[in-house]
């Protein structure tokens, strides 16, 4: 009984190594889809305005996007929005493995482009944040003001490990800094994957945007997924089947949530607008 179940033990790891790898790959495609909807949902909606010259478009979407006459706090808005659909691709451009081993150019050059567009979005956001204020009440701008902080001290220190070419920690950092910047884009579809189960708004109010539901999802929008990035490193580098099965089942119990989120998102939030 012993000789067989030693058997089956290599047999079980291996199929929970694979289980873990195809969650985490099945993560990223659904994530890669996701986020270029919403590029391109956001190049079309405020680049198309500023084509047609209907700027007043921006503040449909964006309160207090765009304010005739206040050159400086357009300035940070036109900063912020500019890069966020360079960010959108950059970032995940740069968690893809075969391009990190078959293009290192090119991944070491997206890297710097990104480092830079996330540290101009950032702080762009915090100045916009200070200027102009932002939808919600003062936890959801505490939520924002701790993501963009968060944004740069990863930026930071994915890119101080990488010049010091110590990759291992240089690519941890880099996968946390792609969570926090993805924090505006979990938002969205985390809220409308909320509104799809509920049947409608619940925990907030529609009006002022305000209530226990944007309080908690104005910090679990990145908090989550770093969260679940750490458990997946954790489950990644141990010997434990049961973490690796467990890490891999859970994830592709997230990757369906995610798709209806992303689902929901196109179909009542972004499609519309264009």
């Amino acid at each position: 009984m012993e000789a067989n179940a030693s058997i089956f033990q290599p047999t079980q790891k291996v199929g929970a190594d694979r289980l873990l790898q195809w969650s985490a790959k099945t993560w990223l495609s659904i994530a890669i889809l996701g986020q270029l909807i919403f590029a391109i949902y956001v190049m079309a909606y405020y680049g198309g305005a500023v084509i047609r010259g209907d700027m007043d478009a921006w503040n449909q979407v964006f309160p207090r996007g765009y304010i005739a006459g206040d050159w400086r706090g357009n300035l940070w808005v036109v900063l912020h929005i500019g890069v966020a659909f360079l960010i959108s691709l950059s970032g995940l451009l740069q968690l893809i493995p075969n391009i990190r081993a078959k293009a290192p150019r090119f991944h070491r050059w997206n890297g710097r482009l990104f480092i830079a567009a996330v540290l101009s979005a950032s702080t762009s956001g915090l100045a916009m944040l200070l200027d102009r204020g932002a939808v919600g009440g003062l936890i959801q701008h505490i939520g924002l003001s701790l993501d963009a902080m968060l944004i740069i001290v990863f930026a930071l220190l994915s890119l101080r490990y990488a010049l010091a070419r110590d990759f291992l920690r240089h690519r941890r950092w880099a996968m946390r800094l792609v969570m926090v910047v993805s924090g505006v884009w979990f938002f969205r579809i985390g809220l409308m994957l909320w509104i799809i189960l509920n049947q409608g708004p619940a925990g907030f109010n529609p009006k002022t945007f305000e209530g226990p539901f944007l309080y908690f999802l104005s910090f679990a929008n990145y908090l989550i997924p770093l969260a679940v990035l750490e458990i997946y490193l954790y489950a990644k580098a141990s010997n434990s089947t049961f973490a690796k099965a467990s890490m891999g089942i859970g994830l592709m119990i997230l990757n369906v949530a995610m798709l209806a989120g992303i689902a929901a998102a196109t179909m009542f939030m972004w499609l519309p607008r264009l």
